[in-house]
């Protein structure tokens, strides 16, 4: 099995996209009106209107309703990419060292999930990201 990508359904998906775009500075592909795609690396982020969610089960899916996930995004320079998103995005907290290795900062994107860009800080951290 592969994990492949992760779905936000959006209220405002031109504002999610924007802001993800802004946070991955890469442009999103629109593969309809109500659906995009950022495509990294690692993963694809999936960002679909409201009215998505009655493509699979009405009701299935809300928008701004998580406050259980985070969205993490690993990056070469945390301070270079707070830097670019400071006064841009709903701040958090700002960038600093956690227990398991990784500097962060957190934003919320605008329909209020948690997104942590974070960078393998301490030795342990980045031998750990190296074999991923």
């Amino acid at each position: 099995m592969k994990f492949s990508s992760v779905r936000l359904i959006a209220a405002d998906i031109k504002a999610m996209v924007t802001f993800y775009e802004l946070v991955t500075d890469q442009t999103a592909e629109w593969l309809a009106p109500q659906f995009a795609e950022i495509v990294t690396p690692a993963a694809t982020l999936a960002i679909g209107g409201a009215e998505t969610v009655a493509a699979f089960a009405e009701g299935s899916a809300e928008p701004g309703s998580n406050r259980t996930a985070i969205l993490e995004f690993m990056v070469e320079d945390v301070d270079a990419v707070f830097d670019r998103l400071n006064g841009k995005a709903e701040l958090v907290h700002e960038p600093k060292l956690l227990p398991w290795g990784n500097r962060t900062f957190q934003v919320r994107d605008p329909e209020g999930s948690a997104v942590s860009i974070f960078m393998p800080f301490t030795e342990a951290a980045k031998a750990r990201f190296r074999s991923r």
